[in-house]
């Protein structure tokens, strides 16, 4: 079992938000129980006291490293699910994409379907995903983009940049062909969340990866 420390961004009594490391599941499948973030989190809860239980709020995909929330009792988090356009006013990603992306600032409209191989697709019909996008660093082959999403739709980062031909590196699901991090370039880096009444800005370390591949100051 892996004995990483958890990277904790913050905790009180309620809550406990992490920086998740890419290809590490949020939650249990079928086929893997114990390699989660999930359990790595439930393991140092029970840790200050064996009957502590933890509970997902938000998850990322397997590949996707950055933010997740947990709370620490189900009440906490029913009330952050149920709530969660009015708390997380704010959810910003880092994502490295193929290709020089010409537009220094667009927002991104689409409708997204899913086939019945889990793969979502744009149509003309089916869910509204919203995305907007700043350039913050470009080179010969690959951009920096900053990414704001106002709608929390299923792979929807993925699918609309994949869209404008800008795929992330790495993302195979949604033709990429390329793979210089060895990982998904997709970071959720920023969450500005209402924590005991109060909106707090949350950030997660830039992947070391992502530094090397533009000079620009994260």
């Amino acid at each position: 079992m892996n004995k990483r420390k958890l990277d904790i961004l913050y905790e009180d009594k309620k809550l406990l938000i992490v920086n998740k490391p890419s290809k590490l599941l949020t939650i249990a499948t079928d086929k893997e129980k114990i390699k989660t973030l999930y359990y790595e989190v439930s393991e140092y809860v029970k840790k200050q006291y064996p009957k502590n239980k933890v509970f997902i709020v938000n998850r990322i995909d397997k590949d996707t490293s950055g933010i997740v929330v947990f709370a620490k009792d189900e009440k906490t988090k029913l009330e952050y699910q149920n709530n969660w356009q009015e708390y997380a006013i704010r959810r910003e990603y880092l994502a490295i994409v193929e290709g020089r992306v010409l537009k220094d600032k667009d927002t991104l409209e689409n409708y997204l379907q899913e086939d019945k191989n889990h793969n979502v697709y744009i149509s003309n019909t089916g869910v509204k995903a919203i995305t907007s996008y700043e350039v913050l660093a470009r080179n010969k082959n690959y951009s920096l983009l900053k990414i704001r999403i106002f709608t929390g739709k299923k792979n929807q980062i993925r699918v609309q940049l994949s869209n404008i031909s800008h795929p992330i590196v790495g993302d195979k699901k949604y033709h990429s062909n390329k793979n210089p991090l060895n990982r998904l370039g997709l970071h959720a880096y920023l969450l500005e969340l209402k924590i005991n009444g109060e909106y707090v800005i949350i950030k997660a370390n830039v992947p070391k990866e992502f530094k090397m591949m533009f000079d620009w100051r994260y």
